[in-house]
């Protein structure tokens, strides 16, 4: 009978074929220190170049890598939670693929497992993005600790290590959107960080463009809090008493100074209302649309093919 798995890594992979082979050695190095007995989920999301090729021929050097190879770009989330279905070790890491948080950081995050915590993330230091994309997690962080219902703690690195346990709980939720920390963050089972260094990009240039980081921005708003569709009940609320106050001004001057109707003013009165019952409006359709998406109840993603030690 085979010994039990004591780690599992698993490593969503994007356009990032002149990577893949440096991660495994890498991931190699650092787990045979650790233990004889792990695992190397790469879990393909799409990619237009070389991946899975790359990763396949891993596959066939080393028996302790499995691919795992999506129909199309599901996203790295969901490539996340396709991993997380395959990974059998007691304890379990998930990291990018682009190398920027270290393999050798998972001897630090094992160790406290050991100690007894059951999820372990990641703090960076001295985060190596582009400024734009640095820009863009500052406001987002910012915007996210004012509309959501909990208080996470958005400074954390994509790394982190989970339990066994803390694997099945995941597993058990349900929602279409897989923003893996944040749900880690909601499950909170004996939780712990510790700081890593943030290390430059290995190759390749990152995939997530600033809209695509936006989309990520109001998925996880809108699906971490419902603060959004109650500001816009109070900003409604407000322009009823802005009205009502004007309503009373304007009967008040007509009658003690008389009153000429001004273009400009009814003008931009009116625009800024329909602007707010327009973004009234947007904001319930986000929420709706999430309920639409979740009503489906199709699958998170379709795994296409997969390669283990066992179909070499």
């Amino acid at each position: 009978m085979p010994s039990p798995l004591a780690i599992s890594v698993i490593s969503p992979v994007y356009e990032a074929a002149s990577i893949v082979e440096t991660l495994v050695s890498q991931l190699m190095a650092q787990l045979q220190q650790l233990t004889p007995h792990f695992e190397i989920i790469l879990v393909e999301d799409g990619s237009k170049d070389d991946s899975w090729k790359k990763i396949v021929e891993q596959c066939a050097i080393h028996p302790e890598v499995t691919g795992i190879k999506l129909s199309r770009n599901f996203g790295q989330h969901y490539a996340v939670t396709a991993g997380l279905q395959e990974a059998t070790g007691e304890a379990i890491v998930i990291m990018d693929c682009d190398l920027q948080d270290a393999p050798k950081h998972i001897q630090t995050l094992y160790e406290q497992f050991q100690a007894g915590y059951q999820t372990v993330f990641t703090k960076r230091i001295g985060r190596k993005h582009a400024w734009h994309k640095g820009l863009a997690a500052w406001l987002y962080n910012r915007m996210f600790r004012l509309l959501a219902d909990k208080k996470f703690d958005l400074d954390l690195g994509s790394m982190v290590l989970i339990s066994r346990q803390v694997q099945t709980a995941f597993l058990r939720l349900k929602d279409k959107d897989r923003l893996y920390l944040q749900l880690l963050k909601w499950i909170s089972l004996k939780p712990t960080y510790v700081e890593v260094q943030h290390q430059k990009r290995f190759a390749g240039k990152s995939t997530y463009t600033f809209r695509r980081m936006f989309d990520i921005a109001i998925s996880g708003l809108t699906s971490h809090s419902d603060k959004l569709l109650r500001l816009s009940v109070y900003s409604g609320i407000l322009m009823s008493l802005a009205a009502f106050l004007g309503g009373l001004y304007v009967i008040i001057t007509y009658f003690t100074h008389g009153y000429a109707t001004g273009w400009p003013s009814l003008f931009v009165l009116i625009l800024f209302a329909t602007g707010v019952i327009q973004l009234s409006i947007g904001i319930a359709g986000l929420y709706i649309g999430k309920i639409f998406e979740q009503s489906k109840d199709r699958p998170l993603f379709v795994v296409e093919e997969k390669i283990t030690s066992g179909q070499k």
